[in-house]
């Protein structure tokens, strides 16, 4: 598919942050490139050189380098939350920043949206943890009136019978 650019697009490349363009800067550089005053004037091979024009006046970012840099940390440390939680799909952690903030991936989060994240994923680990900590049946500490959790009093099983050990001797 062809290259089409529209006004619209042209109008958001000027005013994109990198080159905060206003409407006199961009009329001024649409002139200078086509010697028209309009960008409804312009043709579609004309649209798509001035669009072409304004994205290399972006600059580019370093390469190897993703996302905000001042938030380099914060995602690996979001990284090493994920993966304590078993998310190996980076994925399942962008679709938690589009929940929690409408933000397609995490490269994209700002530093106080990576700390909330961080935060989030703190509490739903710690919530994992005394899950799996409930669901192996370890019950510390008694009952306040000092008998079992399954209501029996002493040692012994529910039905009153001692506990019997893998040979049939009591332990007694």
């Amino acid at each position: 598919m062809k290259f089409q650019a529209t006004i619209r697009m042209i109008w958001g490349l000027a005013k994109s942050p990198e080159l905060s363009m206003s409407s006199e800067e961009l009329h001024m550089f649409v002139e200078a490139r086509t010697g028209k005053e309009s960008l409804k004037e312009l043709t579609q091979k004309e649209r798509n050189m001035v669009a072409r024009a304004l994205m290399g006046l972006k600059p580019e970012a370093p390469k190897g380098q993703t996302g905000n840099p001042v938030t380099e940390r914060q995602r690996q440390k979001l990284k090493e939350l994920a993966s304590e939680a078993g998310w190996d799909n980076p994925a399942r952690l962008n679709g938690l920043a589009r929940k929690m903030f409408g933000v397609e991936r995490v490269e994209w989060l700002n530093g106080a949206q990576c700390s909330k994240l961080i935060e989030a994923m703190k509490a739903m680990n710690k919530r994992k943890v005394e899950e799996d900590a409930e669901g192996t049946g370890i019950i510390t500490g008694g009952c306040p009136d000092g008998s079992a959790a399954d209501g029996s009093k002493g040692s012994g099983s529910a039905d009153g019978s001692a506990d019997q050990g893998a040979d049939g001797d009591s332990g007694r």
